[in-house]
């Protein structure tokens, strides 16, 4: 397990649990991670999320979702920003996932959003993850 990184181990558990098909996946839990768990469900990538208390640092039970078929609302899941480098982007550098298709998770001053909150909101930010 990632100790310096949290998003990185976040990403990669879900990544994982959706290529096996798993219904939930349990990630540490953070500030950071919570908000990115938020973004994937407002844009429907996740059915939801939940904080569990373990005394410690807590756990995130995120609930994956699938289509009829079994398929994962997640095929591809990749960080952008790593704490080696950072990728920064103004609000009209912001990567356009699969032709719009897919998200990119940004951290800004107003909070972690989507890139289309941040167009809507005209603000850039940290480039943490993107979806499709």
């Amino acid at each position: 397990m990632s100790w310096s990184d949290p998003i990185a181990d976040m990403l990669t558990r879900v990544r994982n649990a959706s290529r096996v098909g798993q219904t939930e996946v349990n990630v540490k839990a953070s500030k950071i991670c919570a908000g990115i768990a938020a973004v994937l469900q407002q844009e429907g990538y996740i059915e939801g999320y939940d904080r569990i208390e373990d005394g410690k640092q807590g756990v995130l039970r995120v609930r994956l979702k699938y289509d009829p078929e079994g398929a994962p609302a997640i095929t591809e899941i990749r960080r952008v920003s790593k704490p080696g480098c950072r990728m920064y982007a103004g609000v009209d550098e912001l990567p356009k996932v699969q032709g719009g298709l897919g998200i990119a998770v940004v951290s800004t001053s107003k909070g972690i959003v989507s890139d289309r909150s941040c167009r809507e909101n005209k603000v850039g930010g940290e480039v943490l993850c993107t979806v499709s």
